[in-house]
């Protein structure tokens, strides 16, 4: 059997193709799966567990369908929905991991994580990150109204794209520095993350041995999968029809 890892959708809906191309992986090949894991940004924007937006529920709903099929689905949190929480565990059947997790492979140990701490060259956005992360920022950010948390999360977007304008594509991207010691201090030779949206496989020298960096790709114009099994990982792309 095959396990799956996605992450980057960024579904909303304003862009119903990528929610179909979803839902569309979880009603079939995600049915054989042994597992799907899902390493954040899964929606693009997430005020809160009690939003009643139909879109979030259809999405929510396919999930459900997936995990009472026999299917495991794994969460991790992302830099867009970061406030998904217990609530959306129980409605959906997703078992929430902390960023990062390692997960034992068909006989291989991996890192995993949403990708986002590893951008260290990113002093504002490390900020940004370490704040919203918070335990007590969150349960401020729950105690506001639902429409003043959509509006603070609109606000965060605008702000986040004009923050990416100004600043190289070298540094919103991981910093190797940053890789390396986190896969020494996890004594793991296999990293996999999203997040950059720049899909692709490299090789991390560590001095003593070769690691492996697989990126997951964004879906905004094509699905992004790794597909692994006994075989190893296979990092492909899921054309739009």
């Amino acid at each position: 059997m095959t396990t799956l890892f996605i992450s980057d959708l960024h579904l909303a809906a304003s862009q119903p193709e990528i929610g179909e191309q979803f839902v569309e992986l979880l009603n079939g090949e995600a049915r054989e799966a042994e597992a799907l894991y899902i390493l954040g940004d899964l929606f693009d924007a997430w005020p809160g567990d009690d939003d009643p937006n139909p879109y979030y529920d259809e999405m929510k709903t396919a999930l459900r369908k997936l995990v009472d099929a026999g299917v495991p689905v794994y969460f991790m949190h992302g830099n867009r929905d970061f406030m998904i929480g217990a609530v959306f565990a129980k409605e959906t059947g997703v078992s929430i991991l902390a960023d990062p997790s390692v997960v034992g492979l068909y006989g291989r140990d991996v890192l995993l994580c949403h990708g986002d701490a590893l951008c260290t060259d990113d002093a504002h956005y490390q900020q940004i990150r370490t704040m919203t992360r918070d335990p007590d920022w969150q349960a401020m950010m729950r105690k506001k109204s639902l429409p003043e948390r959509i509006a603070i999360a609109a606000q965060a977007r605008q702000e986040s794209i004009e923050h990416g304008a100004l600043i190289s594509d070298e540094i919103t991207d991981v910093s190797q520095d940053t890789v390396i010691a986190t896969l020494r201090e996890y004594g793991i030779d296999t990293l996999l993350h999203g997040h950059t949206h720049r899909p692709a496989v490299h090789d991390v020298d560590l001095g003593e041995r070769t690691a492996t960096r697989i990126v997951l790709g964004d879906w905004y114009e094509q699905g992004s999968v790794v597909r692994w099994d006994e075989s190893g990982p296979r990092l492909e792309t899921l054309p739009r029809k």
